[in-house]
């Protein structure tokens, strides 16, 4: 499946992020290193990973808000508890921690529970987005700097 996306260029790179910000187990990460070894341009695959990732995680924020845990069970595959749980911890640190929505296993709930504490959107929106592209910077820088040895 990740080898259709790479094919269909920026187009399935945006895809997989999208898809890889949701509880969804997939690898962006992959996808952008596909389309870069083809010789994709950089900063446009950044951009376009960046943006992907961020509208994946602002859905999942809108879900949260939405406010219906049994959906959030159901669909999301999110315990009640564990938003609860991270509810508890968000409400001390407010909506810039949507920054960290990109980090393994915490990211995907962060977004989900900011939603469900009503958190200001503008400022989780602002945040996701930031550490969305920071996380895609360090993936390329480093995917420079491994293809530089050989």
């Amino acid at each position: 499946m990740l080898d259709a996306l790479i094919e269909y260029g920026y187009i399935g790179l945006f895809v997989a992020s999208y898809l890889a910000a949701t509880i969804l187990p997939f690898s962006s990460e992959a996808v952008l290193t596909g389309i870069l070894l083809m010789g994709g341009t950089p900063w446009i695959s950044i951009i376009i990973a960046a943006i992907g990732n961020w509208l994946g995680g602002m859905t999942s924020y809108y879900l949260g808000r939405l406010g219906k845990i049994e959906w959030i069970e159901k669909y999301l595959k999110i315990r009640k508890d564990k938003i609860d749980t991270v509810s508890h911890k968000l409400n001390k640190k407010g909506a810039y921690i949507s920054f960290f929505s990109f980090l393994p296993v915490i990211g995907d709930v962060i977004p989900v529970a900011l939603g469900y504490t009503r958190a200001n959107i503008y400022m989780v929106s602002i945040s996701m987005l930031a550490g969305k592209l920071f996380r895609y910077v360090i993936i390329m820088y480093t995917f420079k700097s491994f293809t530089s040895f050989f």
